[in-house]
């Protein structure tokens, strides 16, 4: 397998496209107002339960500047949301590089955009587990598969892409982008790279700990019928 070295980058990047899936919704209500105000023609595209909020802060705006991801891709999400965002065209977007001939032919190929900000929190599996009536299938269930993908492509993809992980950031992240007129700076997206492998590192650790401490009699005793 060939791995791609990178020689040119921008130090600052202009946020045009978002894509945001969170758990925790707190902070949108502020944060997505403030980024319209920076970049009235800011792109954000969501799922789920996070892109019935954004349209409710955005009101009659929604329909110009927020997209459903499904309506991105072109790919229904499946039934109970199980795969919404595992796709190529997100992933595509998230991780091009811009000088790279071949990723910019994909994406006018695909009518694919660059992603620039990727905010995504995790389902609730650490706070799952500590409910007295937390079973190895609720866990297992709150286990996240699209999430730990999109923060690692983007923190992989600082050079060009922001990844944010903690509503506590929106604001610093809003003075920059003021500041630097909607765009982000290589410091601050390796600052946030850096706290994201650290979140994904984390969640996968409290899996790990969690499943190590479990017997096989503790999985099948989940399951009324097993054949």
């Amino acid at each position: 397998m060939g791995i791609n070295f990178v020689e040119k980058i921008d130090n600052l990047v202009k946020v045009k496209t978002v894509l945001i899936s969170v758990s925790d919704k707190s902070g949108l209500e502020t944060f997505i107002p403030a980024l319209l105000k920076i970049n009235p023609d800011i792109r954000i595209l969501s799922t789920g339960g996070t892109y019935n909020t954004i349209k409710e802060i955005l009101g009659n705006k929604s329909s110009v500047i927020l997209t459903q991801v499904s309506d991105y891709t072109g790919q229904p999400e499946t039934k109970g949301g199980l795969v919404k965002t595992l796709d190529f065209k997100i992933y595509l977007g998230i991780l091009t590089e811009t000088y790279n001939d071949s990723h910019q032919n994909d994406l006018k190929r695909t009518n694919g955009s660059p992603i620039d900000m990727v905010i995504v929190n995790l389902y609730p599996f650490e706070a799952t587990i500590q409910k007295d009536d937390a079973t190895p299938e609720m866990a297992r269930g709150n286990i996240d598969i699209g999430g730990p993908c999109m923060i690692r492509a983007s923190a992989k993809n600082c050079l060009r892409v922001a990844s944010v992980v903690d509503p506590n950031d929106y604001d610093s992240i809003i003075e920059e982008l003021t500041t630097n007129k909607g765009m982000t700076s290589l410091e601050t997206r390796f600052r946030l790279a850096q706290k994201a492998f650290s979140h994904t590192a984390g969640y996968d650790r409290a899996i790990a700990d969690y499943l190590g401490e479990k017997t096989i009699a503790d999985i099948k005793a989940c399951y009324s019928d097993i054949m």
